[in-house]
């Protein structure tokens, strides 16, 4: 998808479920339109807040104090304490354990970057992982979510197959995987996941876009991982006896994101732009694009009352 609408699109579907639980409690009051220049500064003090979060364009960006990542062009770094502030400033609930976040300029895809100290997760199970197990696991993970998601008032999400099932890169000790997610209006998103297996860990990295984006965004992705680090000492090559052993193998990292699923918060969750994300293939479905921005823009900012 070439526009993204918005960047204050991107955090409309928790205030479209905010407003509507307000709706039900109070007697509507009359609302004025904002005019086009009204929105045109609202939405450039937006943009000066998302800039003030400190951004690196060129060069490397250090990923905690155990990997770094090359900083393609045209795309930006922020650290774990911007990106945090980036997700709760979009409606999101970031976790403590979010390191950073690399996106386009303007409203793009975000790949974020999340490091789990499990240990050392040994790899003999890459041959063993059953696709067909696995996907059903996240399936029920996410209708157990979905009763949840009714609670609270949003619509079910339903994982509909593999865009890409799991699989293990021996050479760069990789495993990644892609999930389809529908939601009840027909709206589709991508979750692409990967999992940069360290000698302490695991880096936990997520893209979640439209299915169709993928094919135009996989590549540069892909050139995102292969160009991540892990720092010296870090390297999964470099585990020595002794050190801490992980209490389970690749195939409970990929069921993990039925786990997620199961989450309050509903699947993928943890990530934080997951409302971010599968929001605007859901909300164009409910509201025009227009009446979107502008609904969003005023709740955001503050009503004008008559």
């Amino acid at each position: 998808m070439k526009t993204r609408y918005s960047l204050a699109l991107v955090g409309l579907l928790s205030g479209l479920m905010s407003a509507s639980l307000m709706n039900a409690q109070q007697p509507k009051a009359a609302v004025a339109e904002p005019t086009e220049q009204e929105l045109a500064e609202k939405q450039k003090a937006w943009e000066a807040k998302i800039e003030s979060l400190g951004w690196t364009r060129s060069g490397s960006a250090q990923i905690g104090s155990m990997a770094q990542v090359a900083i393609p062009q045209g795309w930006r770094f922020t650290a774990g304490n911007g990106t945090r502030e980036l997700l709760k400033l979009y409606g999101n609930i970031p976790g403590d354990s979010e390191l950073g976040m690399l996106t386009t300029e303007g409203e793009g895809p975000w790949v974020i970057f999340e490091f789990n100290d499990t240990g050392y997760v040994k790899d003999d199970e890459k041959n063993d992982l059953n696709a067909d197990e696995l996907l059903k696991g996240h399936q029920e993970g996410q209708e157990r979510s979905n009763e949840q998601r009714k609670k609270m008032g949003l619509r079910a999400l339903h994982v509909l197959g593999w865009a890409q099932p799991p699989r293990f890169n021996d050479l760069t000790k990789n495993l990644e995987w892609a999930l389809r997610i529908g939601s009840e209006g027909g709206g589709e998103s991508i979750n692409y996941s990967t999992r940069l297996l360290g000698r302490n860990g695991v880096m936990e990295v997520g893209l979640v876009c439209g299915p169709q984006e993928l094919q135009t965004l996989l590549p540069q992705y892909q050139s995102i991982m292969a160009a991540f680090q892990y720092l010296p000492g870090n390297t999964y090559a470099e585990y020595k006896q002794g050190d801490k052993l992980s209490k389970y193998g690749l195939t409970a990292l990929v069921a993990g994101g039925a786990a997620v699923a199961a989450g309050k918060m509903g699947l993928f969750a943890k990530l934080g732009v997951v409302f971010a994300k599968l929001g605007k293939g859901i909300i164009v479905l409910v509201v025009g694009v227009g009446v979107a921005i502008k609904s969003f823009l005023t709740k955001f900012f503050g009503q004008k009352n008559t």
